[in-house]
């Protein structure tokens, strides 16, 4: 059994799940460009005894309406948030754009214990959508911190989809950026070294949105070149949008492709989850 607070206050929004017998873990799970508050997900954790927070990062009242310009303080504010409800371990999980801040809210935050970074990216890409000005051009980063924009990589136009294209399929523009702005990557780069705690990657090599393997592959080595490591998850078949056991699978929308397939979508969900209650010591709490 567990209980949902939903939070409104101007500091932290979202949903905090309390679990009935809470096991010191909090578990802060941040989506990407959907801006859903993912109160299922979030469930799955307190179902298993631990305090949940599905943060909303954007979109939110006095916050920028789309990933432009979004402070990093954002996420240490969640951290904040589970600490006060007693939890002495953290987590932040994060899917696609929910990953990049997973990350990098971790670099700047030592309490975090562990990332799970679902469909990742190894850099700072310019913003999805307008800020707090209202606007979406020029491109800016989808980051702060302390008020100073992150440095970022802006999108090849070539490689775009036609305008209008149904489920259009976003990675050929990724991959051409990434070797259009090739000189802007080091600067772009996570510095996922910084990281104290244990991360997890997972990926889908058919990723239809952007390349979420090689992109996990990219972290990969830039944490070995330090003497640091993660582990890797990935899926041959498996697209952007993996489902945990006893998640609702749901359709991309018509604005993007995911790639992948549902069965394989739900193999890697449910090899990650079993990673997951095992690294971070989860048992049936509640």
């Amino acid at each position: 059994m567990t209980s949902t607070e939903h939070l409104t206050r101007s500091d932290v929004q979202g949903a905090l799940i309390r679990p009935k017998f809470p096991n010191g873990l909090g578990v802060m799970v941040l989506t990407g460009s959907s801006g859903r508050v993912d109160e299922e997900r979030a469930k799955l954790f307190a179902d298993l005894g631990a305090t949940s927070l599905a943060l909303r990062w954007w979109g939110g009242e006095g916050q920028p309406p789309g990933i432009n310009l979004v402070p990093l303080e954002t996420f240490i504010r969640g951290v904040d948030h589970l600490q006060a409800e007693g939890c002495d371990r953290i987590a932040i999980l994060g899917a696609s754009f929910g990953a990049k801040a997973a990350l990098l809210a971790a670099t700047r935050d030592s309490r975090v214990d562990h990332v799970i970074a679902i469909s990742p990216s190894a850099v700072v890409w310019q913003n999805n959508g307008p800020g707090l000005d209202g606007s979406a051009w020029p491109p800016r980063s989808s980051f702060t911190w302390e008020g100073s924009p992150l440095p970022f990589l802006v999108w090849d136009p070539r490689a775009w989809p036609p305008f209008g294209t149904r489920n259009p399929v976003y990675r050929p523009t990724y991959e051409l950026s990434l070797k259009t702005f090739e000189e802007d990557v080091p600067a772009a780069s996570i510095p996922v070294e910084q990281i104290r705690g244990e991360i997890i990657l997972v990926a889908g090599k058919s990723d239809a949105l952007w390349p979420s393997d090689t992109q996990a592959r990219r972290i990969l080595e830039r944490l070995e070149q330090h003497g640091r490591s993660a582990m890797l998850i990935e899926h041959p078949d498996a697209g952007h949008s993996p489902v945990f056991p006893g998640e609702t699978q749901r359709s991309a929308p018509i604005e993007r492709a995911w790639g992948g397939a549902p069965a394989a979508d739900r193999e890697l969900g449910a090899a990650v989850w079993e990673l997951i209650i095992r690294r971070l010591q989860l048992d049936n709490g509640s």
